[in-house]
């Protein structure tokens, strides 16, 4: 079906990290990169003093360790937005002006000297009555300064954030905009892309009482790409009080489960929100929001959210060790599963006390194919279960075993 195509396999970054536009500067994510580590250096101590703050096994300490200081060095942010919405507030027109132009030529430098991170973009005011002129005039001076300084390109992974939506009518108008200034800007059609802020009820549930999530989608025309939650604005539209407002709140989950039904399939990424509670102070308060950082996070993965979004350096390093650990607590008993039920050729198997048949194959390929993209694991650890590279990278556990089952005729 052409609405459900299925994952494609591309690349989803683990998280996006969001600052104000008016502190980006082409070597932003390089610069928290270094931040990171120092933090990590110096309130991390060594591999078991953080394993431990943040309730990690030692037998992985070291391991996670390693992997997280190399990230840092090598690939510290996945995805950055440059924020003209709350991280940026409402400032007067000639100012918001002069920085999305100065981020524009930021962006392009970042281009040229090959210092931005995979997948970037910008989110911009919502469209509301009172901020929806705002909104489209810094898209425009972004694009068309950007567009002029690089050569009619625009970086990898780029997209646009809208926030706040409440009615498809808001996604189909940005959509409108983005077909007609493609061609303006020398852009070839239908290359802006779009993602969704999934952070107020109405998103959720329409006056009709049906779910405006699928026509969202429906309104974005083919050019959507994720959807985020917004931990705090969908709380705050719930009524919830503030010292409730929390990323694993039962709220929430409804949210999000919302999330995964209507877009389920669909190739729509999904990313969860972010831990506001800041790892700012002394060691042990740094420890104490380290440890509700990586808490949230592995929520999140329990429930299949994958990519969330961080808010400081600070975070960077328990970002990627809750990723890690998640998948290599695992990664023993589901390499064990795989192997066994491969060798079965599907066929239902036992392995200590978990019964698995055809319906949970897909679920154990699943974790490579998440613990690959997320860097947690490596091709080669996979390849322990007995699978192939081109096997796993067919990501369909039927079609594996009807490979296989084909050899054997």
């Amino acid at each position: 079906m052409k609405r459900f195509p299925g994952n494609a396999g591309e690349r989803q970054p683990v998280h996006t990290v969001y600052g104000g536009a008016q502190l980006f500067k082409s070597d932003t994510t390089r610069k928290l990169g270094e931040k990171a580590r120092s933090i990590l250096d110096e309130q991390g101590v060594d591999p078991f003093t953080f394993a431990r703050a943040i309730d990690i096994a030692d037998v992985h300490a070291e391991r996670i360790w390693q992997r997280v200081v190399e990230k840092l060095a090598r690939e510290p942010v996945e995805d950055f937005r440059i924020d003209f919405e709350d991280g940026y507030g409402n400032r007067p027109d000639d100012e918001e002006d002069r920085d999305a132009e100065r981020c524009a030529r930021e962006v392009a430098t970042g281009m040229r000297e090959g210092t931005l991170p995979p997948f970037i973009g910008i989110r911009i005011k919502p469209f509301s009555s009172e901020l929806m002129r705002r909104s489209l005039r810094t898209l425009d001076i972004f694009l068309t300064t950007l567009l002029g300084e690089s050569n009619g390109k625009l970086p990898s992974g780029f997209v646009v954030t809208l926030p706040k939506i409440q009615l498809p009518e808001q996604v189909t108008l940005l959509v409108d905009i983005f077909d007609a200034i493609e061609p303006k800007l020398g852009l070839a059609a239908n290359t802006l892309r779009l993602e969704f802020m999934i952070e107020t009820t109405q998103s959720i549930l329409s006056e009709r009482g049906e779910s405006n999530l699928p026509r969202f989608l429906d309104a974005a025309r083919g050019r959507a790409v994720a959807a985020h939650f917004g931990t705090y604005d969908y709380t705050a539209s719930c009524n919830i009080t503030a010292s409730e407002q929390r990323m694993d709140h039962p709220a929430c989950d409804f949210a999000r489960h919302m999330m995964q039904i209507a877009y389920a399939g669909t190739g729509i990424w999904l990313s969860d929100g972010a831990t506001n509670v800041l790892p700012i102070g002394d060691r042990d308060t740094i420890h104490r929001a380290w440890k509700l950082h990586v808490d949230h996070i592995r929520h999140s993965l329990i429930n299949a959210y994958y990519q969330g979004w961080d808010l400081h350096p600070a975070q960077l390093p328990t970002r990627y060790a809750a990723i890690y650990s998640f998948f290599l607590e695992g990664l023993a008993a589901a390499t064990e599963r795989l192997r066994n039920f491969m060798q079965k050729a599907g066929q239902a198997t036992l392995v200590g006390d978990v019964f698995d048949d055809a319906a949970t194959g897909q679920g154990l390929l699943n974790y490579f194919i998440r613990g690959i993209n997320s860097g947690a694991l490596t091709e080669e650890e996979a390849l322990a279960t007995g699978l192939t590279i081109d096997e796993l990278r067919s990501r369909s556990f039927v079609k594996i075993l009807q490979g296989r089952r084909g050899a054997v005729r």
